[in-house]
């Protein structure tokens, strides 16, 4: 079994219970109520960043041109996502002050903060794996969106989030991101890959944090 496969079957039962999530329905079935949107999409706004800063000390632990090209890519491809923000946060009247005096909220800290712990107590495989469950699982979550209810791509004004996430285009990068893992872990011993699973599991339990944050505002 590939890394990413491991990681994957390890994590299963959050991942599924993201597609259950009302805030991930309210999207689906376009009902989700703006007021929580806004928050979501300002905390995320604010998650982003530091997002964007693991990424730069992947670039900075990358042992191969090709790993920190990756990194480095990563974060010129959040662009078009930051790009999607940055239209939801004009239609919600998010201006850039709001933006900027919003603390994040104490899940959002928390879940950062552990990425950023382990940018730069671990090596760029665990950097990979940290941050796997938030840009692997939006595409998945897209994608079943859209197949359970295909018209959601026309709802005016979720349709926009929907199909930034199912693209193709951004699927094709995150392909790079998986097998880029697989590649330099395909030596890992078993004490590396339980590492693994730790890390990638704690962040996708963040991630099921995070829409349960959304879903109750709760900051």
């Amino acid at each position: 079994m590939k890394t990413c496969e491991m990681l994957l079957a390890a994590a299963e039962d959050i991942w599924k219970g993201y597609n259950r999530h009302p805030f991930v329905m309210g999207i689906q079935e376009g009902t989700l109520e703006r007021e929580k949107f806004r928050f979501y999409i300002i905390q995320d706004s604010l998650y982003l960043r530091d997002y964007a800063r693991t990424f730069a000390v992947g670039v900075a632990k990358s042992r191969s041109l090709e790993t920190a090209a990756l990194f480095t890519k990563y974060i010129s491809v959040m662009n078009g996502e930051l790009n999607v923000h940055k239209g939801y946060l004009a239609k919600l009247g998010v201006s850039r002050e709001e933006l900027d005096q919003t603390p994040p909220s104490l899940d959002n800290l928390s879940y950062t903060s552990y990425m950023l712990r382990v940018a730069y107590e671990d090596g760029e495989a665990e950097i990979l794996a940290a941050i796997l469950s938030c840009a692997y699982s939006y595409q998945l979550i897209a994608e079943n969106i859209v197949a359970n209810r295909p018209s959601s791509l026309d709802d005016p004004f979720y349709g926009d989030w929907i199909a930034g996430y199912a693209s193709e285009g951004y699927a094709r990068d995150n392909v790079v991101l998986l097998e880029t893992l697989d590649r330099l872990t395909a030596d890992y011993n078993e004490d590396q890959l339980k590492h693994l699973r730790d890390i990638f599991v704690a962040c996708s339990r963040y991630e099921m944090a995070f829409w349960e944050m959304s879903w109750t505002m709760r900051s």
